[in-house]
């Protein structure tokens, strides 16, 4: 059974733009950043969510948030019963334009949209029929590229994160290519509260720590190294690792951590507010971002905490995969690495921390972020959303 909460910040009327997400808006940086440039070029905005448990997060005073509640679940009668959910959430509110955050709220928007008879966007942050939970499912990614063509041939935008993912949609559904807007980090402090400058960085955190240490940023899920990192842990030389974030994995890999004899040098930190992030890892030595070459979303992707890492000065350690490695190669940041072989990750870990280039890496890393940052990337986000909310518009 699904409903609807629409008491929070109920009192707006008629926004600019219905923007819908599923998961937790207070855990999407993405979607946190989006709606303060949004908010930032004067749009009103009601984003629809599914909630959760962590902490809100702080939203421009045009921004109000309304929980759609959905019971927990998975497969495919749950996916219907969240399609509902925002369908009926959606579809009471007359906005000048529908926003669709992810696939599985895309149905419903376009609803909305020819209902009033405005624009819808998309934004394709995933190549979701090809995601990790589709590996080995078939009939799973024939349905959600059913469903994903059947709709985004008439949104009036299509934004998304990669270029290999830009190229794919854009082959895939004969459409034109996808407006870029790369998943960088805010580097100003546009939509920070007032607590970020007073959180203990990563060493402070660990008691004052004085060894190097390696960072894994973000969620703990399969397919993204996680166990190979705390394999190669074994044949590290005089460092920790840090796990700083959440996800279905963390009990496993505190099992594979004591199992391995690792308690003393791998940690598991609770995650921190998106407008502390990059203050608090930036005393690390070492990003890693080690997606497996599981599926072509993985292929194709630039995760979140690549930017993040470069923002803050961190050497990284990636994966050899098509996206990310062309960037390090071409910015000179770390290493990549088979993510798959714990042994390639200990010796691609031990040459970075032991060898000479630590200090260029560093370097390199704070210049590149001069380029991979979110007052760049979301202009050719705001320029869509201006021109289809223009009162000179004519999309419908």
């Amino acid at each position: 059974m699904s409903s609807t909460d629409l008491t929070t910040n109920s009192s707006m009327i008629d926004p600019d733009i219905a923007f819908a997400l599923t998961g937790d808006l207070n855990r999407n940086s993405r979607a946190l950043k989006q709606l303060s440039s949004l908010a930032g070029s004067g749009f009103t905005v009601r984003v629809f969510h599914l909630g959760g448990d962590s902490p809100a997060a702080p939203l421009p005073d045009t921004v109000h948030a309304s929980i759609v509640r959905v019971s927990a679940g998975s497969g495919p009668m749950h996916f219907l019963r969240v399609h509902r959910a925002f369908r009926d959430a959606i579809g009471a509110c007359r906005a000048r334009l529908f926003h669709a955050s992810d696939l599985y709220v895309l149905a419903a928007c376009r609803r909305a949209s020819d209902r009033f008879r405005v624009p819808f966007t998309y934004d394709a942050r995933e190549l979701y029929p090809h995601v990790a939970a589709t590996t080995g499912r078939p009939w799973a990614r024939w349905w959600w590229q059913r469903v994903e063509g059947k709709h985004i041939r008439s949104a009036s935008a299509v934004f998304t994160v990669s270029d290999s993912i830009a190229d794919s949609l854009s082959k895939t559904y004969t459409i034109d290519r996808p407006t870029l807007v790369q998943n960088t980090p805010l580097a100003s402090a546009t939509y920070r509260d007032d607590t970020a400058d007073a959180e203990p960085n990563l060493r402070e955190l660990l008691g004052g720590s004085s060894e190097r240490l390696i960072l894994h940023l973000g969620q703990m899920k399969k397919a993204r190294g996680c166990e190979n990192l705390v394999r190669a842990m074994k044949t590290v030389e005089r460092a920790h690792l840090v796990f700083l974030g959440y996800g279905p994995l963390k009990t496993e890999l505190q099992r594979l951590t004591s199992e391995q004899n690792l308690d003393d040098r791998v940690h598991f930190l609770d995650p921190v507010s998106p407008a502390a992030i990059h203050s608090t890892i930036r005393s690390a030595d070492i990003g890693v971002t080690l997606l497996e070459d599981t599926c072509l979303n993985h292929r194709y992707a630039l995760p979140n905490k690549l930017f993040d890492y470069l923002l803050a000065g961190l050497p990284v350690l990636g994966s050899d995969l098509q996206e990310v490695s062309r960037l390090m190669d071409d910015h000179d940041v770390g290493l990549c690495v088979n993510a798959s072989s714990p042994q390639a990750i200990g010796n691609a870990l031990n040459d970075m921390l032991l060898g000479p280039r630590l200090s260029k890496w560093r370097r390199n890393a704070l210049k590149a972020s001069e380029t991979f940052r979110w007052e760049t990337a979301s202009q050719h986000l705001m320029n869509e959303f201006i021109r289809l909310l223009s009162p000179s518009s004519s999309v419908s």
